[in-house]
């Protein structure tokens, strides 16, 4: 696939799936209103967790297009993708998303964003463990099973894992 055809389908793909997710869903919970009563380090360190959180899910839509392909699972890349936050986490955009959910459970005080969260998480490691883990088993075979093997899925490496 083109770069600026990966490009323009991972960045059509973000706004769809992960703006859907850290921001409609949130909106339609909070209205994004910070309530008067938040106390300001806490509406300080939720906006931090919301920007934490993007960066993970950015850099790999990134190194997704860089690979030539996008993380949509119609147009997946030619070669796994084990760069960037990667080598910490098998699945670094979840990670970081539930994050940024989590930051703006605290930015709009909402206890609504944790059970969001939540039930995000319990859908996404779903979809994960019973579809795109076997696919990514089939598309890449023994590179994904010895990823698997030394990457964790959901709390990261101290040291990144270098094949």
């Amino acid at each position: 696939m083109r770069t600026s055809t990966a490009a323009l389908g991972s960045a059509a793909f973000f706004v769809v799936a992960p703006g859907t997710v850290v921001g409609l869903g949130p909106w339609l919970i909070t209205r994004w209103e910070i309530p008067e009563s938040n106390p300001p380090l806490r509406v300080v360190l939720g906006a931090v967790f919301v920007v934490i959180g993007l960066i993970p899910p950015v850099h790999a839509f990134i190194q997704f297009v860089k690979a030539g392909g996008t993380p949509m699972p119609v147009a997946p890349t030619e070669r796994l993708v084990v760069t960037g936050f990667n080598r910490f986490v098998r699945n670094p955009m979840y990670v970081g998303l539930l994050i940024a959910i989590l930051g703006q459970a605290l930015l709009f005080d909402s206890p609504w964003l944790v059970l969001y969260a939540v039930i995000g998480w319990v859908i996404t490691a779903s979809f994960v463990h019973w579809y795109e883990e076997p696919t990514l088993v089939r598309t890449y075979g023994e590179q994904y099973e010895e990823y698997r093997r030394n990457v964790p899925a959901w709390t990261p490496r101290l040291a990144p894992w270098r094949p």
